[in-house]
């Protein structure tokens, strides 16, 4: 069994595309040697900012052999038939061929037996398919080559079994060799396969392994935080990242200014992180310490002095930038930047920023009961939730939109109820970030939602499969997650009502964007639940009773329901339902002028049936509470479990198709009578098992 190894040098790859075409590159390979009929053991990736390399272990030399059967003409049949079948298996004359009877005459078989070609033949065929098929997100052509490619791409390797396999892509052919760190180790070498691949790499300084590469980052880093009597901040994307930025990590650390402390946390985190790729470090108390730790690409002979120096500077000057825009944002109030919101277009057909203020003001003070948070205060932080998108620091940094307000927020004197609102208004944004919990935060998040989701329907601009460009199922989830998790008593139709009535555009007369959003809440639920492990089809049993928009009352429906369903008398109830349904409707479809009606008391003989319908008059009369109620909820199952006995007796004892057409009728009135009063909790013909 051979190896296969496979390098593509190029310029630095954008970290955020490497894992993703090591991936890519090794399904690609191995699709396209599982179609020439090449099996393997396994695939190994490896993937720097400069090479991206695959090695597949356990190929086999070459090809299968090949023995192909080919039925032909009728013995006896036409020269033009029996020539045409010739050249199509490639034959000369009938004396090749097997004269064969099938039981249907005799007939002329050609078989065809296929040498399988040598693996590196074939290698050369599916390496440059596979390159060319590689769904960069964004690639470029450069100097006057047609080649496309993520970066301009150098040199490419390729060994099988120890020997060059020489494909061309683009303007290059395959070879032998490769070179180490582009500025410690560029000289070119030849390699004998894989485990020789690796050793010389890691000698001349690099690590092509990400996954230990990314583990001396973090190690070594943590061991330099430690020295200092510091703690390194936990951020596994930037450790992602920074891996993706550097063959043979070095780890730095940097000082900042006792100036720029006083400068808000994030400010200082977000300036490090996301321009410079620092992390950042906490003291033993949990403060930020002003010291960074920089991951370099390259040893230098002065033990990093120049390159910490550098980047000392270039994160001064950044924040130095931070701390202007802090003190001047400082000098002007949250409120009096307002006028200026209306500058903002939030969508063209939706208006400006200042418009979407004002609904969601009103929307949250509307909420607020349900929360149980201060109304003047839900109404006051909704109010200023915008106006940081007016200063400088958030201009600068929009990631850090509400956060700064909160700050501004501080500064002018508002309440922390109201400045943590605006902090918190935003979220969730997504199924790891944590919910609001203060009711006020509640408020104005639920409202700033509603009103976004409310505004894009009433246009008609709703997500349509994969594309969703305005969030919204992100931000009806955010929706479902703060209602949910704060278990909030929040009728949803009432409040699309309102959100839709604040609308500067005013849906179409023949839309019910409110039913719409229904809809749409009632998906994007069974998808939320459905990833904690909650039967969609129970939801869906449930919701299709309609009426019910309580998220939390539904779901203790929900719960309910799997509970009884789980028990003896539920899950028989179940298959009873459904026979009695499939009964009925086999007879409707067999009858189709057949009417079912009330259950005659007169044409019931059978003692089955007397318990059956005796069971069914009390059921009616213990389930009178409305279904909206939790409560009436679960004692409608207590009581609904009461029927298996009677509706097991029945069907064992009773035949319904009888042979007297009045008493069938009868009969099938009762089975829909059964159904019907189970359909009064839940639609049961949508539950699957």
């Amino acid at each position: 069994m051979g190896e296969l190894l496979l390098e593509l040098h190029s310029e630095e790859i954008p970290a955020r595309m490497q894992q993703r075409a090591a991936e890519d590159l090794a399904r690609l390979v191995g699709e396209g040697l599982k179609k020439a009929g090449l099996a393997f053991e396994a695939a190994e990736t490896y993937v720097t900012p400069r090479r991206l390399a695959l090695v597949v272990k356990g190929l086999p030399r070459s090809q299968p052999d090949l023995r192909e059967e080919k039925k032909g003409p009728r013995v006896g049949a036409p020269d033009a038939a029996v020539q045409g079948f010739l050249r199509g298996a490639g034959l000369s004359s009938l004396e090749q061929c097997e004269k064969r009877d099938t039981g249907k005459g005799e007939f002329w078989f050609a078989v065809v037996e296929k040498q399988g070609a040598a693996t590196a033949a074939v290698l050369q065929q599916i390496l440059p398919e596979a390159l060319a098929a590689l769904p960069w997100p964004k690639s470029m052509r450069w100097g006057g080559n047609a080649l496309r490619w993520v970066r301009p791409l150098h040199a490419i390797l390729c060994l099988f079994e120890g020997q060059t396999v020489p494909f061309r892509f683009g303007h290059l052919i395959a070879g032998d060799s490769t070179c180490g760190h582009r500025f410690m180790a560029p000289e070119r070498f030849a390699v004998r396969d894989a485990a020789d691949y690796l050793r010389r790499l890691r000698a001349a300084y690099v690590e092509p392994d990400f996954a230990a590469r990314r583990a001396t980052v973090l190690k070594d880093a943590a061991h330099a935080a430690a020295n200092e009597g510091l703690a390194l901040v936990d951020d596994p994307g930037l450790a992602d990242e920074v891996t993706g930025l550097v063959e043979q990590p070095v780890v730095l650390l940097g000082a900042i200014p006792q100036e720029y402390m006083a400068v808000p946390r994030e400010v200082l985190t977000t300036t490090m992180r996301a321009h410079q790729k620092y992390f950042a470090l906490n003291t033993k108390d949990g403060a930020l310490a002003p010291r960074f730790v920089i991951v370099a690409n390259t040893l230098t002979n002065d033990g990093g002095k120049q390159v910490v120096a550098g980047n000392e500077r270039v994160l001064n000057a950044r924040l130095s930038d931070a701390k202007f825009f802090w003190d001047q944002d400082r000098r002007a109030t949250l409120e009096s930047r307002l006028p200026a919101l209306k500058d903002i277009v939030f969508h063209a057909k939706l208006g400006t920023v200042a418009q979407k203020v004002e609904r969601v003001e009103r929307l949250a003070y509307e909420i607020a009961t349900a929360t149980g948070a201060d109304a003047k205060q839900a109404r006051r932080a909704a109010r200023l939730a915008k106006a940081d998108l007016v200063t400088g620091l958030v201009g600068e940094f929009p990631e850090l939109q509400g956060i700064m307000g909160r700050y501004y927020a501080l500064h002018d004197g508002e309440p922390e109820a109201v400045a943590g609102a605006i902090a918190q208004h935003y979220a969730p944004q997504g199924p790891n970030e944590a919910c609001p919990s203060d009711p006020v935060a509640v408020a104005v998040a639920l409202a700033d939602k509603i009103d976004t989701l409310a505004g894009f329907f009433a246009i008609d601009e709703k997500p349509t499969g994969s594309k969703d460009p305005y969030a919204l199922r992100r931000a009806a989830l955010g929706v479902i997650r703060l209602v949910i998790e704060n278990r909030l008593t929040l009728p949803l139709r009432g409040l699309f009502r309102s959100a839709l009535s604040l609308q500067i555009v005013q849906a179409a007369a023949e839309r019910s964007p409110v039913e719409e959003l229904m809809q749409f809440f009632v998906d994007r639920l069974k998808v939320h639940l459905r990833e904690q492990g909650v039967r969609h089809d129970l939801i869906a049993a449930v919701f299709a009773k309609g009426g019910d928009d309580d998220l939390v009352r539904v779901l203790a429906k929900v719960d309910a329901l799997a509970r009884f369903l789980t028990e003896a008398d539920g899950g028989n109830l179940l298959v009873a339902y459904r026979r009695a349904n499939n009964i009925v409707r086999a007879e409707m479809k067999k009858t189709p002028d057949l009417t079912l009606g009330e259950v005659d008391g007169h044409l019931i003989a059978a003692e089955e049936e007397k318990a059956l319908v005796a069971a069914l008059a009390e059921f009616g009369r213990e389930a009178t509470a409305k279904i909206h109620d939790e409560a009436a909820f679960r004692h409608y199952l207590a009581t609904l479990a009461r029927l298996r006995q009677p509706v097991d007796a029945f069907f064992e004892r009773v035949t319904v198709n009888a042979e007297d057409a009045a008493i069938r009728r009868n009969r099938l009135s009762l089975l829909s009578a059964v159904a019907g009063s189970m359909d009064r909790i839940a639609e049961f013909s949508q539950i699957e098992g």
